[in-house]
């Protein structure tokens, strides 16, 4: 008999599935366009770089020309969040949870 392996954390299915298990029944053209909008997610990732609780560090350092612009994406409070966008930082939140890179299996 094979283990009980869960699957990685951040798939399109998953994150739909969680949805839907939190809010009931979801109409087709929700799950359709809630699909779409964690596919569009997944694929911005794959461009990104984690930087875990650094991200309003690796922020700050980038818009104030002390490292070079990339993509990034990672942990902040929101009162972080709050002082990023008070400095004219432009952040926003994932639409959909994602697991950490070092807590995949």
């Amino acid at each position: 008999m094979a283990p009980a392996v869960p699957r990685k954390g951040n798939s399109v299915e998953q994150a739909v599935r969680t949805a839907s298990m939190t809010s009931g029944e979801i109409p087709a053209e929700v799950r359709k366009a809630m699909k779409a909008l964690a596919e569009a997610q997944m694929k911005a990732l794959a461009k990104s770089k984690w930087v875990g609780d650094e991200f309003a560090e690796e922020s700050r350092a980038m818009h104030y020309g002390e490292k070079d612009l990339e993509a990034i994406h990672g942990k902040a409070t929101l009162k972080e969040a709050k002082e990023l966008l008070d400095e004219g930082i432009e952040v926003a939140p994932l639409p959909f949870p994602i697991a950490e890179p070092d807590k995949l299996n």
